[in-house]
């Protein structure tokens, strides 16, 4: 099987999660994946449910019952399973789109997943992310522009990671 980086593919890491509210009513999240040989940066905008689990996983944060991606990740371990890695690899509608590569008893399967999705369960198994060109070259490209969107990842990429945490329960009176 040829290699992602065998075709340009560049491989990068989960950084952080970040989260943004430059007005009362409008937030913007983000996760922030750092190359690994490099010093470029990808950053994909994501949906609040899928920033606060990615941002509580990569915090550690422990659940009484497992979550979603807590659940998809035991479900293929307890089949024999594993994610061997995730290739955000293209677009569809404007958003980037995943390829989750499992592999299992009966061989290795490709799975089409959202962005999110797939780094949600890559920060709970710890496999390797890979990057289209493509999509680099279209991240590179919003980063450039004269706009909001240019704005604001600009801002993700200085903020600091979001953090997930319980709040203590209050004292007996």
């Amino acid at each position: 099987m040829t290699a992602a980086t065998d075709i340009g593919f560049i491989e990068m890491r989960i950084s952080k999660v970040v989260g943004l509210a430059p007005a009362e009513d409008e937030t913007y999240e983000y996760v922030v994946l750092d190359e690994v040989s490099g010093d470029r940066h990808l950053l994909i905008q994501i949906g609040h449910a899928e920033s606060f689990s990615l941002a509580a996983s990569l915090n550690g944060m422990r659940w009484g019952r497992p979550m979603t991606y807590q659940f998809m990740a035991a479900l293929l371990h307890s089949i024999g399973g594993r994610v061997r890695q995730v290739r955000l690899d293209r677009l569809v509608a404007g958003a980037y789109a995943a390829t989750v590569e499992v592999e299992g008893p009966l061989g290795v399967e490709l799975v089409d997943a959202r962005s999110s999705d797939a780094l949600n369960l890559v920060a709970l198994v710890d496999a390797p992310v890979f990057v289209a060109p493509g999509v680099w070259q279209d991240c590179a490209r919003r980063q450039e522009a004269d706009s909001t969107e240019a704005t604001m990842m600009q801002r993700a990429l200085a903020a600091d990671s979001m953090t997930i945490r319980r709040l203590d329960p209050p004292a007996d009176p």
